[in-house]
Order: C-alpha cells, then sequence, then structure tokens
C-alpha cells in the first residue's frame, strides 16, 4: 500500500511507542521512512529505527530551528515526503491527577505547545516538500470530547489539536494533502502510565466496550497506513476512532 512513498514520523521514544507500532506497519506496507526522536532518547531510538530501515533524525519537535533543519535534511536526502505522522505530546505527570483547575499557566503552555502547537508547525515546514499532495495524521484522543478523569490539561490540548487538523485540513487541501487524526482508546505505554487511574481505565474498556478487547499500537498503525495510502484519497478533516467502540459505550471509572 505504501511502495514509493517516503514518509516522516514523528515521536519515536521506546518499542512500546506509538510511533514505533506505527513505524512497524508503515515499513511492512512498503514505506521510507524518516523518524526522529528528542536527543536524550537516541540510544532507544537508533536500534528502533534499523529495524524498520529508517533515517533517525534527533529533533525537538517544539524548536522551530530544529524542526527546520530536520526538514533541510529530508529534503536534500529523500527530496519529498508523501506522509507525515505526529505523534508528540506531553503534560506534566502533576497535571495527570487531582484538579483540571489547579493546572498552572507554565504547564498549560508547556503541554499545548507540545501537544498541539508542534502539530501546526510540522505541518506547515514539511508540506512545503509534499509536492504531489499526501496525508499527515496525528494521535489524538477520547478526552479531547469527554471528561476523562485525571487527563485534565491533556484533554483540553487534544481538543485544540482536533480543531486544528481541521483548520490546516482546510490550508492544505488546495494541494491535495489530507489532514487527519486517529483518537486509538488506552494503550500500554510508557507516557499513558503516567495517567492517575490508567489501569483502571484499561480494564473497564477490556470489561465494556462494544469489541471487549483493548487496542493496540499495531491496531493504530494499520489505521495509520490506510489514513497515509491512497485509499483514503478523499479523506480529509477527520478524526478516526480505533478504540474497540470504547468512544461509544462511554465511560464511567467507578463502574
Amino acid at each position: 500500500m505504501l511502495k514509493n512513498k517516503v514518509g516522516l514520523i514523528v515521536g519515536l521514544s521506546n518499542e512500546y511507542s506509538i510511533a514505533y507500532k506505527t513505524a512497524v506497519q508503515c515499513h511492512s506496507a512498503g514505506a521510507t521512512l524518516a523518524l526522529s526522536c528528542q536527543k536524550q532518547l537516541a540510544s532507544r531510538a537508533i536500534p528502533l529505527a534499523e529495524k524498520v530501515q529508517g533515517t533517525l533524525y534527533e529533533c525537538d519537535a517544539i524548536d522551530a530551528t530544529s524542526v527546520d533543519e530536520m526538514i533541510k535534511q529530508i529534503k536534500e536526502k529523500f527530496g519529498k515526503l508523501d506522509f507525515i505522522i505526529h505523534s508528540v505530546a506531553f503534560a506534566p505527570k502533576d497535571c495527570l491527577s487531582g484538579r483540571f483547575l489547579d493546572t498552572s499557566y507554565a504547564d498549560f503552555a508547556l503541554t499545548m505547545n507540545t501537544s498541539c502547537f508542534s502539530f501546526i508547525y510540522l505541518a506547515k515546514v514539511a508540506s512545503e516538500i509534499m509536492q504531489d499532495g499526501g496525508s499527515i495524521v496525528t494521535m489524538t484522543y477520547y478526552g479531547s470530547q469527554k471528561v476523562i478523569p485525571n487527563y485534565n490539561i491533556m484533554g483540553v490540548a487534544k481538543a485544540a489539536l482536533e480543531a486544528s487538523v481541521r483548520y490546516a485540513a482546510l490550508d492544505l487541501g488546495i494541494k491535495k494533502i489530507r489532514v487527519n487524526a486517529i483518537s486509538a482508546g488506552p494503550i500500554k505505554t510508557l507516557a499513558a502510565s503516567g495517567i492517575g487511574g490508567f489501569s483502571k481505565m484499561l480494564h473497564w474498556v477490556e470489561k465494556n466496550s462494544i469489541m471487549k478487547e483493548n487496542v493496540s499500537g499495531t491496531d493504530v498503525g494499520d489505521s495509520a497506513v490506510y489514513l497515509v495510502s491512497d485509499m483514503s484519497k478523499n479523506v480529509t478533516g477527520q478524526t478516526l476512532f480505533v478504540d474497540s467502540g470504547y468512544s461509544v459505550v462511554g465511560m464511567k471509572l467507578e463502574e
């Protein structure tokens, strides 16, 4: 499905990350991959990039100069990009429990910059080397639309991210670049483990979702392959739910 396509996956961190699981599925579908990670995570990311025969770049997703340099290097090596997968989000651990209203301005700004603006800027810069159209995908979560206990400021950031997807889709549609989001159910990643009550959330989904199971990073990767392939050529500005029916049923953690 992705033969002869060059893709950039941003946010590689470890073997459990959605970015890596997505990279595996894109590689299996025939894509040539560029991947990025934070400098401090390079020692973990290098062997993962090698497994998918990808070219790894050290990049700080919230540093415009760093992003500009990465895109410049990608253009020099590959000449173009056909798709981009943005899998970057962060909120201080203290913000993922307790009261949402206790979020400080500094923590709010950091969370929004990392989880939302990094997508906006990447889409702006990287789309400049997508000469033949293509696809941009980011990762969101149901906490953007409904209150999920302890998700707090990250839910607000994901809501902003989903709105950004729609506006970016409008801006880039003239270039035949599609922009979409994947809303995955709770997945066992190192980042997710910082959310208060996360294990209880996994148990609830497995018991109460329509499919009676949790989704995996591989499931998300398969959906990403569809969205960055030509099979989704008329799908843009959308959020695709990959959550075993969890968002349809709704959720109450006390059950």
